[in-house]
């Protein structure tokens, strides 16, 4: 009695076994790549904020925002928020303008890629030009810098004291304040204290926290790098759109939507960065 062993011999396509498998998340990999990278970003934008948060509750006092951002171009004072308000929205409708880009990348249109991107890169070149008049009135016009705070809010109830000594408006502890300058010299108003221990007492207005003229240049303008940054990825990519490269590929513009990506999450951080800075 004997065995016998068959053995059956199997054609293997090596060709096919060494394609890969399928897409991770059905994403190419230049857009995995993308989300990594905005991961890592999102970390560093939170480790700003919450140093922001744990700098802000540690100090006795904070710049209340209605006083300090109250300015508007063509000379407006006491408009509390209304500029940046309009820095967020101009933000906020590059991010639809982008939507639209992706949109018409995805019908091959051309032409309506660059149309939107162009007014993707409009929006992003006007919220650079508000934040740099901010910066410049902020800088040159209040004498705020990483290392100087003028804003202020008093912790005691007062009443300003005139040139004349006499006695002027009134105040309650927690309004915000403006150490102004005067032919170069910082020159702080004179008050009366008139509730509490202190009643009577003179004082001047000091200097606030000074960590607050740092963190905001310093998260402002880390966010505005990326907004510069952005502007130009939108401006070489929309220059490749025209030149028809992305048309050849017929991928439905993927590097359009993979930019787009970056774009809405430079939009997405805003939101928080005005939420901490202007709104809390």
């Amino acid at each position: 009695m004997s065995n016998h062993t068959t053995v059956e011999h199997h054609e293997v396509d090596y060709g096919q076994a060494w394609q890969g498998g399928d897409k991770p998340l059905k994403a190419g990999y230049g857009k995995l790549m993308m989300w990594y990278f905005l991961l890592s970003d999102a970390f560093t934008f939170s480790g700003f904020l919450i140093a922001y948060a744990a700098l802000r509750f540690s100090s006795a006092t904070w710049p209340e925002a209605d006083f300090v951002f109250s300015t508007f171009p063509g000379g407006f004072e006491h408009k509390p928020l209304i500029f940046v308000t309009l820095m967020t929205f101009v933000l906020i409708l590059s991010s639809v303008t982008m939507v639209r880009a992706v949109q018409e990348g995805k019908r091959e249109n051309q032409k309506g890629v660059v149309l939107w991107m162009g007014l993707t890169i409009l929006g992003g070149l006007t919220f650079l030009g508000c934040q740099a008049w901010e910066w410049t009135n902020l800088i040159k016009n209040e004498g705020t810098t990483i290392y100087t705070n003028p804003f202020g809010k008093y912790d005691t109830d007062g009443v300003y004291i005139n040139a004349d000594g006499t006695e002027g408006e009134s105040f309650k502890a927690g309004s915000g304040y403006l150490v102004h300058r005067h032919h170069g010299e910082w020159a702080p108003k004179k008050y009366k204290v008139t509730s509490g221990p202190e009643a009577g007492t003179i004082k001047s207005q000091v200097f606030g926290p000074r960590e607050f003229g740092a963190l905001f240049f310093i998260i402002t303008g880390f966010h505005g790098f990326h907004v510069f940054s952005g502007v130009l990825f939108l401006l070489i990519i929309m220059l490749n759109v025209i030149s028809g490269i992305y048309k050849k590929r017929k991928n439905g513009y993927e590097m359009v939507e993979k930019i787009g990506l970056y774009w809405h999450f430079v939009d997405l951080v805003w939101v928080f960065v005005f939420l901490v800075f202007y709104l809390l």
